[in-house]
């Protein structure tokens, strides 16, 4: 990364052609590719370039020449410093049709898969207040923006927010989220007052000291609420002091809870939980189903959203009712137990143990009985003898992380032979890639993106592949 010469700085007129995935504007200038910040497709800029790479440039906007059809102004007060909800200068409509476009652009570049019968992405009711969980930061190193630092009055520096983005150490400290709903924001800053109030240390992220590190929030629709105090060097007084605060002031907490984490990382997957007041765990409903969720239990963060991902899932399925489905990358058994009532028998295959344990639980609580999970590395567990004991799938589901499926996994797909794969991926590039090796016994039928977090770039896609019929003849 190098500095841009001064002679060579500005640029003039430069039309705003598309929008890369960190938020940021595309622009052309000859051959020079230009990622301008909070620059919105169609908008015309003067453009300030402030560093160069091999391939790129990196701007900012001198002057808004002409703005986008395209652009709205933010919503939020953090916008611009906090790094999330990056695309607030795009209009809802506009966000995801740029949504539509980078999920169809994957696939037909990465898989060559014909997107013409792709259907119109599903967006979310709620664009503002629609996570069901927030993770913050406490610190000693508040991030000064420019009104702090043009100010004379003495700067607060402790803070309780956001981390800035490319800054481990410094944190944005939040006034109002848009991201959940009440109590949330209310939660955040009372606890914020009180650790101030009662000079308790913030966790300073260099060195590793400080007695407040995280407060985590969890909701859920029928009005649950699971809030975590992560404490790292507290004294025993000021965790009852913090604990009792919480408890007295918010009688609503389902699930009052705290960790003490002396660790160099925030993980709490490997840390005892406290329970201070109420129950260890908070319910969300789903279509008549109840799961239990823990402090260490994964739940798609858009809950009224996930619903509607599900039910596409389960619709490009089209289950008859006698199918033996595998549910790869189950995680708490969320889709497993969705679907289990539509089928014969479900099989739910995740890495992490815990969240198994919270797949059958979730089963057992909601008397489903054609459900069986199993806990191990996917390309380990998925061999021949797993499919050899259980049966071959007629319909498999596949949800993975980012990274998508390891080759091995991919491999197995394609033994198998299950007359049906139903792909849910948070992330299009990967999921064509996969789509790509897959295509040699599979087809696309069905392709429909789902918008689960507005005003990010992130969107879900749901892909149909159907064995090929010169595959079904042969089987």
């Amino acid at each position: 990364m190098k500095k841009v010469p001064a002679d060579k700085k500005f640029l003039q007129n430069i039309e705003v052609i598309d929008i890369a995935e960190e938020g940021k504007g595309v622009g052309k200038s000859d051959d020079l590719v230009i990622f301008i910040d909070k620059a919105v497709p169609g908008d015309l800029v003067d453009v300030e370039l402030v560093r160069r790479k091999k391939k790129f440039f990196e701007g900012r906007i001198q002057n808004l020449v002409r703005p986008s059809e395209h652009r709205t102004d933010p919503f939020c007060q953090h916008f611009g410093v906090c790094g999330g909800c990056k695309w607030q200068t795009l209009t809802y409509e506009s966000q995801l049709k740029f949504k539509q476009k980078s999920v169809g652009d994957a696939l037909q570049r990465l898989a060559k898969v014909d997107i013409s019968g792709m259907e119109t992405i599903l967006g979310s009711k709620a664009s503002r207040y629609y996570r069901n969980k927030l993770e913050y930061t406490f610190s000693d190193k508040r991030w000064l923006t420019d009104g702090d630092m043009r100010s004379e009055e003495t700067m607060e520096m402790n803070a309780l927010g956001y981390h800035i983005p490319g800054r481990f150490d410094k944190i944005l400290d939040i006034e109002h989220c848009h991201l959940q709903a009440d109590p949330s924001n209310d939660i955040r800053n009372q606890v914020r007052e009180y650790a101030l109030a009662n000079e308790i240390s913030f966790y300073n992220l260099r060195n590793h000291e400080g007695a407040l590190r995280n407060l985590i929030i969890r909701t859920s629709s029928i009005g649950e609420l699971m809030v975590i105090v992560v404490f790292a060097y507290p004294s025993d007084e000021q965790v009852t002091g913090m604990m009792e605060f919480l408890k007295n002031a918010f009688p609503a907490i389902t699930s009052l809870l705290y960790i003490i984490n002396q660790k160099k990382n925030d993980t709490i997957f490997d840390q005892e939980i406290n329970v201070y007041n109420g129950r260890d765990h908070i319910f969300e409903n789903m279509d008549g189903l109840k799961f239990k969720i823990g402090p260490k239990s994964f739940y798609q963060t858009n809950s009224e959203q996930a619903f509607e991902l599900y039910k596409i899932t389960k619709d490009f399925a089209g289950f008859k009712g006698d199918e033996l489905v595998y549910d790869l990358y189950t995680g708490a058994g969320t889709i497993a137990n969705f679907v289990a009532s539509d089928v014969r028998k479900v099989i739910g295959i995740e890495y992490v143990p815990t969240a198994i344990e919270d797949a059958k639980i979730n089963s057992e609580i909601n008397n489903i009985g054609n459900t069986s999970f199993y806990a191990g590395d996917m390309k380990d567990i998925l061999n021949a003898e797993f499919i050899s004991e259980h049966g071959k799938p007629d319909v498999v589901i596949t949800d993975p992380p980012r990274a998508g499926m390891h080759q091995d996994v991919v491999n197995r797909l394609l033994e198998m032979e299950a007359e049906k794969i139903v792909y849910v991926s948070c992330n299009a590039a990967t999921q064509a890639r996969d789509i790509a090796l897959l295509k040699e016994k599979y087809e696309v039928t069905k392709i429909r993106p789902v918008d689960m977090f507005p005003h990010t770039q992130h969107v879900e896609n749901v892909v149909l592949l159907q064995l090929s019929k010169n595959q079904l003849l042969q089987s």
